[in-house]
């Protein structure tokens, strides 16, 4: 089991690179398994996420005008956060250090405080969602509503662990293209306890139509 603690005084980097020889050095190298080779590069791709400024958010397809370019990224299991990357620039990860356990929409920790802030959301906005950990546990019959009201096809069945990613629109009700989940299933499971990490990417439009990677 990776234990991740005391990094406190460590820089964002030096936090990374610290996973990174932890994981090396609590394995062998002739016995690397797949959860663990799955979680270091999960590792590499967070310290790659230290430059913030992304071409089109690793999007391949090049976004046609009047279009957003988004990749969304849930948390591995419970050691690396989740990642949002809006408009060529990464808003939300784990090496900037302002994500949390549960929903990723902005630092949010309080059930009745997402609520609120869902409420608040104005007809139209782009929402983007990425969980990270156990994201169910702060998840109200309410919350999930409003996330239906956004496009969402999965949130009723989102439970304990399982990981989740969304994009989609405030008040539109039109089914979203950008959203994956991964069950927690103890036959299917990657990591000990936690599905594999999920991902989406591609052209959000500042209208209706869709362009997806």
């Amino acid at each position: 089991e990776l234990i991740v603690g005391g990094l406190c005084g460590l820089g964002l980097r030096q936090k990374v690179m610290f996973l990174i020889s932890h994981l090396v050095h609590s394995a062998s190298l002739h016995n690397f398994h797949l959860r663990q080779e799955k979680i270091f590069l999960s590792l590499l791709s967070a310290l790659s996420d230290i430059n913030q400024n992304e071409p089109q958010c690793s999007v391949s397809t090049v976004c046609p005008p009047n279009h957003f370019s988004i990749q969304l990224r849930s948390g591995t299991a419970n050691i690396i956060g989740p990642k949002i990357c809006f408009d060529g620039k990464t808003i939300m990860s784990h090496v900037m250090n302002n994500v949390g356990r549960g929903l990723n929409i902005a630092v949010l920790n309080d059930s009745n405080e997402i609520l609120a802030y869902l409420k608040e959301i104005k007809t139209g906005r782009i929402v983007l969602v990425a969980s990270y950990d156990d994201v169910a546990e702060k998840l109200t019959d309410k919350m999930r509503e409003i996330f239906v009201e956004m496009g969402s096809s999965f949130i009723t069945s989102v439970r304990t662990r399982d990981s989740w990613v969304f994009a989609g629109r405030a008040g539109t009700e039109q089914k979203s293209l950008f959203e994956k989940q991964a069950v927690n299933d103890a036959k299917t499971n990657v990591y000990e306890g936690w599905p594999d990490m999920v991902e989406v990417s591609g052209c959000f439009p500042r209208t209706e139509t869709v362009v997806k990677n």
